[in-house]
């Protein structure tokens, strides 16, 4: 607060009505509105026709829109911001619409409802969190929702692995998922083989993009748990995005000697993490990331670099660099033996 002002209710009024904007972003999505205005509807009349909706409430929405930065508005005329142009019309490669279907899920929800519980225990006390289901089809939708929003994560990371262009390596992508951070790799080198890891329910998510990007002749499924599943030996690289916050730093060790044992002697590790600085205050996104993690998994957390930095140096990795992300709260560790 600048020295001189009174104290106002205004930022405990933003967090408290938060999930009203939420609710109002839901509906742009689920009504594509920042589709239709790409496609060149540009009054409330003209979108509301588009997207079969009332003019009124078009209206209302399209300014509450504008008034959170999403859109402009020139006398009645909306158009798009330059994220919203980038992430939220659904023909944009890096659409991330997808992801309300996951983080407003009523599984993701029903932590923070209950929120108070977890934190009087330490963890997370709904049951479907805490007791990780994997037939739940929750994971696949999880996978399909955060492809879009990975993408330009998953062009940092292949872009710094350091290889030959024609370098035959072999890839593990652990948990993962939609796939992309393997499928990228495949995409900058040719001859890259891409083995991809997760729950059975899932897979079919990250074959499914394998084929929509060219690459599923090389791209290898391995059904089953990262923790006990055979992961195979001799890969030159291991991808471990986002994965370890799940985990308490014990199982995450654990995991990482079976990552370390699947490495070739002159391979490396590269883990995607959200790593708060060591007051774990700042910057915000990652620090925030925590609360996410206490109210979804029962001893998950956002670890700062220290604490994965001594978490890889105790499975074996001597050689560990951090490699932030600019503008973006996942930052990248590359290990090595």
């Amino acid at each position: 607060m600048q020295e001189g002002k009174s104290p106002t209710p205004e930022r405990i009024w933003q967090i408290i009505t938060g999930y009203q904007m939420t609710a109002a972003m839901k509906s742009a999505i689920e009504l594509g509105v920042f589709t239709k205005i790409a496609d060149g509807n540009k009054t409330a009349a003209t979108i509301a026709a588009a997207t079969d909706a009332a003019e009124r409430g078009i209206r209302i929405l399209c300014d509450t829109m504008t008034v959170l930065g999403f859109l402009t508005k020139q006398d009645s005329e909306y158009s798009l911001a330059d994220d919203a142009a980038l992430f939220l019309v659904q023909h944009s490669p890096a659409y991330m619409g997808k992801m309300t279907d996951f983080m407003l899920s009523p599984q993701q929800k029903r932590g923070f409802e209950d929120l108070t519980n977890a934190v009087r225990c330490g963890g997370s006390t709904v049951d479907e969190n805490a007791s990780i289901d994997p037939e739940s089809p929750m994971w696949a939708t999880f996978a399909r929702s955060m492809t879009g929003l990975m993408i330009p994560s998953a062009q940092k990371m292949a872009s710094e692995l350091g290889y030959e262009n024609d370098a035959p390596i072999k890839v593990l992508d652990i948990a993962a998922g939609h796939g992309m951070f393997g499928i990228t790799v495949a995409q900058h080198y040719p001859k890259a083989e891409i083995y991809a890891v997760d729950w059975k329910i899932v897979l079919p998510v990250a074959h499914e993009n394998a084929e929509k990007y060219g690459v599923a002749d090389r791209f290898h499924k391995i059904e089953g748990s990262a923790f006990d599943v055979d992961l195979g030996s001799g890969y030159d690289v291991v991808l471990v995005p986002n994965f370890l916050h799940h985990f308490d730093i014990p199982t995450c060790e654990a995991f990482l000697k079976r990552v370390h044992n699947a490495l070739k002697d002159d391979g490396q590790v590269l883990t995607s993490e959200f790593i708060p600085n060591d007051d774990r205050v700042s910057p915000p996104g990652e620090a925030l990331f925590a609360i996410i993690m206490l109210a979804a998994t029962p001893a998950g957390d956002a670890y700062t670099l220290a604490e994965l930095t001594t978490m890889l140096e105790n499975a074996g990795f001597s050689r560990n660099e951090h490699r932030p992300m600019p503008g973006m709260p996942q930052h990248w560790i590359a290990s090595r033996k």
